[in-house]
């Protein structure tokens, strides 16, 4: 039998061997400082290290936080007996020496480290199975007034503790909305943006909510969870605007003085007030127990409310609910008197006035509230002057202020003018104003002109409008400058197209007669004119206008030679511009004001398209027209009068050319340069588009395209892509490295249709880069490289050639100079 000491021994041995811990440097090694990590819950009997020492050690102790879980064996293999558990201990420090035969200490001990890596085996429990907080009602969202809280013995540095808090359920809940929400991370319980609107105790003063709290951060499946209840009470919101407040205005009482309060829901908000309208002298204030006071006293007139707003903040200066609006009135007290409109309120009243007429109406001012009796006005006349004929002749309703004629009719001969002392009065103050009343003269005289016939008067057809023609005079007794003695002036008679005007001069009473409209010889040659002179004022009742008051002359008009007239500037035609040669395509008019006959005759036909009948001035086409050549066409028709002075005008006619189809479509650029690279890996394709040059129709353009012959099928094909653009592509890639001239018939669709056939160069080519690369080939008027060749040798022959005659010659010249040198020297004579 082997011993259990031994045969445990043997099973670590195994377990060593098979689990591959005997792995030199890895899971074993000399006795050195270690620390080793090892998930808590694990199987007992599990090998952590392989310590060897050297010799004279024999064995291995173990000493430290060992918990009779951990143990060595003598040959220093280290284990554990019994699962580890991180919430009893999560690091273990142990202490391992190599002993000698005698049990001496021979190396270390040196610390062995044990941490016990955290699993989850830990649900989290809520510190209460029940929680019971209040509300109120409006509280902000979002802001916590209540926290559940939860706990985990896992590790808090891993998922195993994270915590994850969510409401499950809210009763009553209301047509299906969480007046509730919950911080998941904190446990912080708040209201929704719709709890603060809805929550309301009057209707359900509690509410119980279901929470529960996950570990793993709630993204497991495999995650522990706890819940609990929640009751909670909802309570009366008291953060609620104040009532609005009166302050009676100029008060002489100690200020501030407190007007009003305004409290949150808890204590130690901290208030605030904004004034909503910036006022430069804000007079309010607001302490830290809510109560607001105003601060120095108000003046209604300056200003009869303020609006301002009331705001709690936290301790970290955060709104705690929505602002309050207060509401100030100023109340009025009678401190302004009446004021007067003006220093002197004047008024006018005719002679002759009926009794009880109306002359005006004195309106005074008050400061004071409107329609209070501090500003309730009260009318006394207190004096008259003169008092002539006698007093009181003027009257003043007591409360309106309106001036009536009292006692008899006024004079303007008698008294022009009388001064009244009016007392306006409110119940504390009185004011006296100044009136002051004009007695005018009654219109009770007629214009009269100072003679009745101003004679003929003869004026050439062409006078200038806006001359002055004529100067007539009226006069009126009445009293100058008054509505009663002012003339105005008016035809009567002869001039029914008002062709005349008169003026007036306001001082004299002059009237100038003026030309408005051009004079006419042809319709009006001579103008028997009435002119009649009247008042703005309505004259008295029993006065009429009578012959005195009229007088006339006669305008005659000489006529002057004038151009022939077009009714308009512009004449306009349409016509479509495939038209027959011949065709009429439109006809002007015109008219000599003497009469005489005209003659047509067209400037300014640049394409010689048209022709005018001379007399009857109708237009024809002379030519094809065409509307891509200039549309619309413009030319000046000329009207020229027969005899007389031979004078003309011009007019403009323009011919509006309307579209047939006439122009094939065709290819809306020039394409060179398309290319394949050689050889074809692959079918391709290449874009084109079309156009043509007749009018856009409202739809557009619509082509058609296919290939021009029934060879090209085999090797090309050509689809549509939209009503321009097309796609020609190969059908296969056996090309040769060549040019090919493919060609295209393209339809335009109109009426009647068009077929235009186009043709595409494509050129299969070397590439290189992405380019096509195209050797060089001699071209026409360009020499090829053995022609350039023999070009530039016989350029050098020829500068060759040169160069050896000049440096020949001056060879020659060189030498011919040096025999004349030698020359001249056996002449010369010698000197003694």
């Amino acid at each position: 039998m082997i011993p259990q000491v031994h045969l445990h021994s043997l099973c670590l041995l195994i377990l060593y061997l098979t689990t591959g811990y005997s792995q030199e440097g890895k899971f074993s090694g000399p006795l050195k400082p270690m620390t080793f990590s090892i998930f808590e819950g694990q199987e007992p009997s599990q090998i952590i290290f392989q310590f060897k020492a050297n010799p004279p050690a024999v064995t291995f102790q173990l000493t430290g936080e060992t918990d009779n879980i951990f143990m060595i064996e003598r040959d220093g293999l280290l284990y554990y007996t019994r699962a580890l558990d991180r919430e009893a201990r999560s690091t273990h420090n142990l202490q391992v020496a190599a002993l000698d035969a005698s049990g001496a200490v021979v190396e270390g001990p040196v610390p062995i480290t044990i941490e016990v890596k955290d699993i989850n085996d830990n649900r989290p429990m809520f510190l209460q199975s029940k929680y019971e907080g209040s509300v109120r009602q409006n509280s902000r969202p979002g802001k916590p007034f209540l926290y559940v809280n939860a706990t985990d013995l896992d590790d808090p540095a891993t998922p195993n503790a994270q915590l994850y808090y969510q409401i499950v359920i809210q009763l009553p809940m209301i047509n299906n909305i969480m007046y509730f929400q919950i911080n998941n991370k904190t446990g912080g319980i708040s209201l929704t943006r719709e709890g603060a609107k809805e929550l309301d105790p009057a209707k359900n003063p509690s509410y119980n909510l279901v929470v529960s709290v996950k570990d793993m951060g709630g993204q497991s499946e495999n995650s522990f969870s706890d819940t609990t209840s929640v009751d909670i009470i909802v309570t009366e919101n008291i953060w609620k605007a104040p009532e609005p407040v009166e302050i009676v205005e100029n008060s002489t009482d100690p200020h501030p003085i407190k007007i009003t309060q305004v409290r949150w829901n808890d204590p130690g908000a901290q208030y605030s007030l904004v004034d909503k309208e910036n006022w430069p002298r804000f007079p309010f204030s607001i302490d830290q127990e809510g109560d607001i006071y105003v601060t120095q006293p108000l003046d209604r007139e300056e200003k009869d409310a303020y609006v301002f707003y009331a705001v709690a903040k936290d301790e970290y200066g955060e709104a705690l609910s929505y602002r309050l609006t207060i509401h100030v009135k100023v109340k009025d007290i009678n401190d302004n008197p009446p004021t007067c409109p003006s220093p002197v309120s004047v008024f006018e009243v005719q002679e002759n006035e009926r009794l009880g007429s109306s002359i005006g109406t004195l309106t005074a001012h008050d400061r004071d509230e409107e329609n209070t009796a501090n500003s309730f006005l009260a009318y006394r006349i207190v004096e008259q002057t003169p008092k002539l004929p006698m007093d009181g002749l003027f009257l003043i309703e007591n409360f309106s202020g309106m001036l009536q004629l009292a006692k008899q009719s006024l004079k303007k001969q008698d008294t022009p003018q009388y001064n009244l002392t009016v007392a306006v009065s409110d119940k504390d103050f009185k004011t006296l104003c100044s009136v002051q009343i004009n007695v005018i003269d009654i219109n009770d005289q007629i214009p009269i002109f100072e003679k009745s016939d101003y004679g003929n008067l003869t004026l050439t057809e062409d006078t200038k409008v806006g001359s002055t023609i004529l100067a007539i005079q009226a006069t009126d007794a009445d009293e100058p400058f008054t509505g009663s003695s002012k003339i105005l002036y008016h035809i009567t008679v002869g001039d029914s197209e008002g062709r005349l005007g008169v003026d007036t001069d306001p001082h004299t009473n002059t009237g100038y007669v003026i030309i408005k409209k051009p004079l006419d010889f042809e319709t009006a040659a001579v103008s028997n004119i009435v002119f009649k002179a009247e008042n703005p004022e309505p004259l008295v009742f029993g006065v009429t206008y009578n012959e005195s008051s009229f007088a006339k002359f006669t305008l005659i008009v000489t006529d002057v030679n004038e151009a022939p007239q077009f009714p308009q500037h512009v004449f306009q035609a349409n016509v479509s511009e495939d038209v027959a040669i011949g065709t009429k395509v439109g006809n002007v008019t015109a008219k000599d004001p003497e009469g005489l006959d005209i003659r047509y005759s067209l400037r300014g036909d640049t394409r010689g398209w048209l022709k005018i009948d001379h007399v009857t001035g109708e237009i024809f086409s002379v030519a094809p027209l065409d509307r891509e050549a200039g549309s619309p066409y413009r030319v000046q028709v000329v009207a020229t009068e027969v005899g007389g002075s031979s004078l003309s005008s011009v007019s403009e006619f323009h011919l509006t050319l309307l579209d047939v189809n006439d122009n094939p479509p065709r290819l809306a650029k020039e394409y060179t340069g398309l290319f394949f690279c050689h050889p074809l890996r692959a079918p391709g394709s290449l874009i084109f588009e079309a156009t043509d040059d007749d009018q856009p129709k409202f739809r557009g353009p619509h082509f058609t395209f296919s290939l021009a012959s029934g060879n090209l099928e085999n090797d090309w094909e050509v689809s549509k892509i939209n009503v321009t653009h097309a796609r020609l592509s190969t059908r296969h890639t056996s090309f040769e490295e060549r040019e090919y001239i493919v060609l295209i018939r393209i339809n335009d669709g109109g009426r009647p249709p068009l077929e235009g056939i186009v043709s595409l160069p494509v050129t299969f080519c070397t590439c290189v880069e992405g380019s096509c690369f195209r050797p060089a080939g001699h071209q026409p008027g360009i020499p090829t490289i053995g022609m350039a060749v023999g070009i530039l040798l016989t350029t050098l022959l020829v500068i060759g050639i040169i160069l050896t005659v000049v440096f020949i010659r001056m060879k020659k010249d060189k030498g011919k100079d040096n025999v004349e040198s030698t020359q001249a020297s056996e002449v010369k004579p010698l000197r003694s």
